[in-house]
């Protein structure tokens, strides 16, 4: 199980890297950039696939995470 969880960690943390566009409005919005990050924007193709990507290995590593606990 615990080899999951590390493969599960890998997997998460390249996928929360391939995620740059957020991270560049985010940083915006903090130095007092342009106020696009709240803007309505739907992800498309490759966004929403990273998206769900990233949510499905989230709640995965979470799940794991509380099954080794107990």
């Amino acid at each position: 199980m615990q080899i999951v969880l590390m493969i599960i960690s890998i997997l998460l943390i390249a996928i929360v890297l391939l995620q740059s566009a957020k991270a560049e409005s985010a940083s915006n919005a903090i130095t007092g950039g342009n106020d696009s990050l709240f803007a309505n924007r739907k992800e498309r193709g490759g966004e929403l696939v990273i998206s769900r990507m990233t949510l499905g290995l989230g709640i995965a590593f979470f799940i794991i995470c509380l099954i080794i606990g107990f």
